[in-house]
């Protein structure tokens, strides 16, 4: 979809539909809508009194102009109330206008700047959430259909003002939301692929292109290099798989010295059967997107590199399978991560926290500033969160802080656990430093304490998304399938961090 800032009348502008927005406890059509009105003979009037419009939030009304107006159409979303109003239900409500659009087949669509100037909404923020709501609301995943699909696609959406003034505002928003956008699109349809077509040599291929494309440094670690380094948590998990693991580095230089300021780290087990600790059958086709974090840290940094922080910024990768086979691992082995702690393995169903513990070791070595992990990590963290917002866990408050902050701004809702040292004593071991399970008893943090083993002292936060980056349902401008969570936030603590 073409997304793109005109200046202009909404009211006169030719399209197969044009977009206002209407808030609750409004009563009469204020501003542009009323403009419209007054074209359409008062219809929309008309449906305030008789209660049919009444602006709640993502609440919809299709008007047909009947050649009244150069648009074929008016579409009046609800915004809720003025007050409580945020960039994120700008989002919500367009993404389900414009897929509500798309059944229609309408093409082209114009709107005005909706939100701006309302709840400390600018205009740059309101063609952001605009631009971010119609793409990701309309995205599908379709790469593997060959029937013809039902509706057709939304071809151009433009956003109206005749404030020339604001203009640049608005295209710079534009620009974001689509980088933004495109990047949470890219995750998402990394995580969707099966896993036939997204092996950790198809991820070490996307971050090939991704390098090309964003103008990233990309080194990729082979299994010998990997033995050189002593990465034994990694290659012990690999061992079970005829797929070759990976690991990738892709660095982002804005900043003016060498020195890596934020290292993103993203889990890639790009199959997750369990190993010798095999999952039940019931939704082990979901484990293919057991590297969804592996996909948002890739996607962030894309997006990143294009909006050019003054920042120096580096994501890491370690990419596998996790299958049972003759060479699998086993419960009782013990391996030896690259920081040169010991491992006994009590789960090789926990072999997400095991492949990045030798991502923690790589990465302290480039002496960075701040660490972020993402992963599916566990399912533990399902059961205390829900699939409603990611857990944070972290040695560093103000990092925490401000990656919950990113979050809101992205409508990426985070809360953070607890990490009492009375937590460790569960992963401790009788035979080796550490093992790989700590028991059911609060296991999201249990696992989260086994990655602090190896972040030492810097500042480190890990982002559980094993409830967050799925999901069954339609809502907003998230779709069935992958979320693409948390890239936006991502890039919101980058840019933070930047201008810091």
């Amino acid at each position: 979809m073409e997304i793109k800032v005109v200046a202009g009348d909404v009211a006169k502008t030719k399209a197969d539909a044009i977009m206002v927005s209407f808030f609750e406890g409004m009563e009469r059509p204020e501003g542009d809508i009323a403009t419209i009105d007054k074209a359409l003979d008062g219809a929309i009037s008309q449906l305030i009194s008789q209660g049919e419009i009444k602006g709640k939030l993502n609440e919809i009304t299709i008007i047909h102009s009947l050649s009244k107006l150069p648009a074929a159409r008016v579409v009046i979303t609800g915004l809720g109330k003025q007050q409580e109003l945020s960039q994120d239900k700008v989002r919500g409500a367009i993404a389900k206008a414009c897929r509500l659009l798309r059944q229609k087949e309408v093409s082209s669509i114009a709107t005005t700047a909706q939100g701006a100037g309302i709840a400390g909404i600018t205009p740059e923020g309101a063609a952001q959430a605009i631009t971010e709501g119609a793409l990701l609301g309309v995205y599908s995943f379709r790469r593997h259909i060959t029937r013809e699909a039902e509706y057709g696609e939304l071809k151009q959406l433009s956003i109206v003002s005749s404030d020339e003034s604001e203009l640049h505002a608005l295209e710079q928003g534009c620009h974001k939301g689509k980088v933004m956008a495109e990047a949470t699109n890219l995750a998402r349809d990394m995580v969707n692929e099966p896993a036939n077509h997204m092996t950790p040599s198809h991820m070490a291929e996307m971050a090939k292109k991704l390098a090309e494309t964003c103008g990233l440094d990309l080194t990729v670690l082979e299994r010998e290099q990997m033995q050189e380094l002593g990465m034994g948590a990694l290659l012990g998990v690999a061992q079970g798989s005829r797929q070759p693991p990976k690991f990738m580095v892709l660095h982002y230089r804005g900043g003016d010295s060498n020195e890596v300021d934020v290292a993103l780290l993203g889990k890639g087990v790009t199959f997750d059967s369990g190993g010798i600790s095999i999952k039940p059958s019931a939704k082990m086709d979901e484990m293919k997107g057991d590297m969804a974090g592996g996909a948002a840290v890739m996607a962030a940094i894309s997006a990143i590199a294009q909006l050019k922080p003054k920042i120096n910024v580096m994501a890491v990768i370690p990419a596998t399978e996790n299958l049972p086979s003759e060479n699998a691992l086993k419960p009782g082995d013990i391996l030896t991560a690259m920081s040169g702690k010991t491992i006994e393995i009590i789960s090789t169903d926990a072999e997400g926290r095991l492949i990045l513990a030798d991502a923690l070791g790589y990465v302290r070595k480039f002496g960075a500033k701040f660490m972020i992990d993402v992963a599916t990590l566990t399912g533990a963290c399902v059961i205390a969160l829900g699939k409603v917002c990611t857990g944070a866990f972290g040695n560093n408050q103000e990092l925490i802080d401000r990656i919950i902050t990113a979050g809101a701004e992205a409508g990426e809702l985070i809360w953070q656990m607890p990490m009492y040292d009375q937590y460790k004593e569960q992963n401790k071991s009788d035979v080796a430093d550490i093992k790989n399970v700590g028991g059911r008893d609060g296991g999201a943090i249990t696992a989260a304490q086994f990655l602090s083993e190896f972040a030492g002292d810097t500042p480190w936060v890990h982002l559980d998304i094993a409830g967050t980056s799925m999901t069954d349902k339609e809502k907003g401008y998230l779709v069935k399938g992958a979320t693409g969570v948390p890239v936006r936030t991502l890039v919101n603590l980058v840019l933070s961090l930047a201008k810091k």
